[in-house]
């Protein structure tokens, strides 16, 4: 059954000369007449402003371990409450999450849950932090910073998965909600983004540098390595190169796997042998916590200390094994300090993935 969605004020946008309405929460600008909507699909013009369809609204919750975010330096072993609505403000062709983030089925969204209610029921299940994520937080802005905002007044943290396509002022919103972030860093040229992602490239340039030198927000980078658009030397040593002197030594780099899906399937599968080139070029070039993704690497996959070469974390997948940080987080070894934000000792929650359902303002099984 059809259900007609709530329409929630929205902050970021201004009314044009000829009529229309211009979103301005991102770089894309859309410029709406009544009744249209935007590239997101979840933003659109209705009484004269822009307004969100997806308050309140969640494609489904998800207890997963910090590491899948990807995060790798921010409370290890920890739970982290994920969810995530329907739109997306970039266009990639390659979308792995594309049944959430390209759907315009409003029905999809079948969980109905306040921000007051997941942060409860984040508290409920033990979860460390929620996470704004499967699609991206910033078309869904005012629910994403409302619920950050509840969260924080129960002592839970609040994690943006996020491909950083976000305006001036609205990047001010969102991440003065956020203790984290993982940045989604497609790629190094603005020809990749402009032929698979409909995007620019700048716009997150400005948002990483944002992140490093005007916040206090703890973010790592993760970059979808597909073979032939995004994987050659000369690209990968630009952008780790750029990273290294504009956000410094220290922010942690995920190279993952491709695999073929929603439009582009002509590319193939990312080879494990370019993860771990991609990975040893970003650790010459000075980048000192470099990652493989989606591929079983425990080599690649672990925490190093970059003084002395003694293993801090040892990581099977999402799984943590043997643990080399002080209680200061310090390496073991040489007393040199890993930058992040650690605890004592890892988390126990392991490599599970617990779907749950929220409604009613109580915590159902799936």
């Amino acid at each position: 059954m059809n259900q007609t969605p709530a329409l929630y004020p929205t902050r970021y946008w201004h009314r044009l000369a000829d009529g229309r309405v211009q979103c301005d929460v991102c770089p894309r600008f859309c410029q709406l007449k009544e009744g249209q909507r935007g590239l997101c699909f979840v933003r659109g013009c209705a009484g004269g402003e822009i307004v969100l369809y997806t308050y309140g609204r969640s494609s489904g919750f998800c207890v997963d371990p910090i590491e899948k975010k990807p995060l790798n330096h921010f409370l290890p072993g920890t739970p982290v409450l994920s969810f995530g609505t329907a739109g997306c403000n970039l266009a990639c062709r390659f979308c792995q999450n594309w049944d959430m983030s390209k759907s315009r089925e409003m029905d999809t969204l079948a969980a109905r849950a306040s921000p007051e209610t997941i942060a409860r029921s984040a508290q409920s299940l033990g979860c460390r932090s929620v996470a704004y994520t499967y699609n991206d937080p910033v078309p869904f802005l005012e629910y994403a910073r409302d619920t950050a905002l509840a969260c924080r007044e129960l002592g839970i943290k609040n994690v943006a998965v996020t491909a950083g396509y976000v305006s001036p002022g609205a990047r001010e919103d969102l991440f003065g909600a956020m203790d984290a972030a993982n940045v989604d860093l497609k790629a190094f040229t603005d020809d990749f983004y402009h032929r698979l992602c409909g995007g620019h490239l700048a716009p997150v340039l400005e948002t990483l540098e944002y992140l490093k030198h005007e916040t206090h927000v703890w973010f790592e980078l993760t970059t979808l390595i597909i073979p032939g658009h995004n994987d050659s030397d000369a690209e990968l040593e630009a952008m780790t190169a750029w990273v290294v002197e504009h956000l410094g030594p220290d922010v942690p780099m995920h190279f993952t796997a491709f695999h073929p899906d929603w439009k582009l399937l002509d590319a193939p599968p990312t080879p494990p042998a370019t993860l771990t080139r991609a990975r040893a070029l970003a650790l010459r070039n000075g980048v000192r916590y470099a990652y493989t993704g989606n591929v079983h690497d425990s080599d690649g996959g672990s925490t190093w200390c970059h003084a002395c070469g003694h293993r801090l974390i040892e990581r099977d997948w999402y799984r943590i094994g043997a643990w080399g940080l002080d209680r200061e987080g310090r390496c073991g070894s040489c007393g040199t300090p890993c930058p992040g934000v650690f605890e004592a000792g890892a988390g126990d929650w392991g490599s599970r993935r617990l779907p749950v359902r929220i409604a009613n303002d109580a915590l159902e099984p799936p």
